[in-house]
């Protein structure tokens, strides 16, 4: 079921004796990578808690459609475009009625209307609420509008009864919500990358640094998760957003990053070191700010570790991918660091062409591998972030094949 690692699914939750299994379904679908946010109506919160739903997600449950601080930015359009799926379990009978009358007075109906995203429906009822004449009218009309049917099962129900409508059980349904989606080329590898720049103190105000702006590492973090990687982005100081779905973990200095970096070993499968990492630091930062005195002052500088390196080493090494930013004889430093530092792949680019690279919008990359090369012309780094993810996925399902 990796086609829902990294899927916003949005389970609503109605009223029904059934509700008790969103949890254990909230539980199987974030196992298998999903991001869940849930609803519930009035007559689910008489059968289990909204605190119970939200520790299993880890996300605010929402309940009420007119909420004045949610409101205030349109949330329940913003909470239905953000979702992948809609899945309604249980789904009652009276929420399937009111569904297929298009009904908007709660949150959970409103969301169904206004989303562009598909719905499932997970039926939960009395076996003979399920066989009525305008139970099943009301599921043929829904299906009829493209609204996916997971169940029901049939079975001992609580009530004493046999026969249908009983909801089915947790994996089920998540293998059913799988199964609507394509699979990507990444789906359910977990994925790491360093971006932006470090800065190593030389006092409390004044530090070493470089220009990296972050911007390729942030694209190619973006079009990891776009292609199903649970992805986490180390990064150095920027001032750009985190992608979404991407777990971001801010860092200062080049030993910060390579903390961070290990601490990833043995849970990534990909890494990618992207970030503009500063080779040396002062040997010594001062506790106080340093005042002029002398008309020049000595900085004596260290090696920083070398974080592609390390990774590249580990014994749980994953497949590592370095970046050459050179300004002069490209190719023949990118091979030398290749080789050197026994990596996989190697991106590089030049970043003596002022129009590509550092702080720019566009860049222009070649590509190297112990096996061969592949050149990609200037681009915008959104479109060039994708191209990468792309090469990069091939060249690691074929490693790993």
């Amino acid at each position: 079921m990796k086609q829902l690692s990294n899927r916003h699914i949005l389970l609503g939750v109605s009223g029904g004796i059934a509700a008790y299994k969103s949890a254990e379904l909230i539980r199987r679908l974030k196992d298998h990578g999903a991001d869940v946010r849930v609803v519930m109506t009035a007559a689910a919160m008489e059968f289990i808690t909204p605190l119970t739903l939200q520790a299993l997600s880890g996300n605010p449950v929402h309940t009420t459609l007119l909420d004045p601080a949610a409101e205030a930015g349109m949330g329940h359009i913003e909470l239905a475009r953000w979702a992948d799926l809609i899945l309604i379990a249980p789904a009652s009978a009276d929420f399937i009625a009111r569904l297929v009358n298009g009904r908007g007075d709660d949150l959970l109906t409103t969301l169904c209307l206004a989303t562009p995203a598909p719905i499932a429906l997970a039926p939960a009822m009395n076996q003979g609420m399920w066989r009525d004449a305008a139970t099943q009218a009301n599921v043929d009309t829904l299906q009829k509008r493209k609204i996916h049917l997971f169940g029901p099962a049939a079975g001992e129900q609580a009530c004493g009864d046999i026969g249908p409508g009983r909801m089915l059980e947790a994996e089920e349904l998540a293998e059913r919500c799988a199964s609507l989606f394509n699979s990507r080329l990444l789906d359910g590898i977990h994925l790491t990358i360093t971006a932006g720049p470090t800065r190593e103190a030389i006092d409390p105000v004044r530090y070493i640094s470089n220009h990296s702006s972050g911007k390729m590492g942030y694209a190619l973090a973006s079009a990891a998760a776009d292609a199903g990687a649970r992805v986490s982005l180390i990064s150095g100081p920027t001032n750009l957003a985190c992608p979404e779905r991407v777990k971001r973990i801010d860092v200062v200095s080049a030993s910060d990053m390579h903390d961070a970096a290990m601490a990833e070993m043995g849970q990534c499968q990909v890494f990618i070191a992207c970030a503009a990492v500063a080779d040396y630091r002062p040997a010594n930062c001062a506790e106080q700010k340093i005042k002029k005195t002398d008309d020049s002052m000595r900085i004596e500088l260290v090696r920083n570790p070398d974080i592609v390196s390390a990774v590249a080493s580990h014994p749980q090494r994953p497949f590592t991918v370095g970046f050459a930013a050179e300004t002069q004889d490209l190719l023949r430093y990118a091979k030398d660091k290749l080789e050197r530092k026994n990596l996989d792949m190697i991106v590089a680019n030049d970043v003596a062409n002022t129009s590509i690279g550092f702080n720019a919008n566009d860049n222009a990359v070649t590509v190297l591998w112990p096996t061969g090369n592949q050149t990609i012309a200037q681009m915008g780094k959104r479109q060039l972030a994708a191209q990468l993810i792309t090469l990069i996925a091939q060249r690691f399902l074929s490693a790993e094949n």
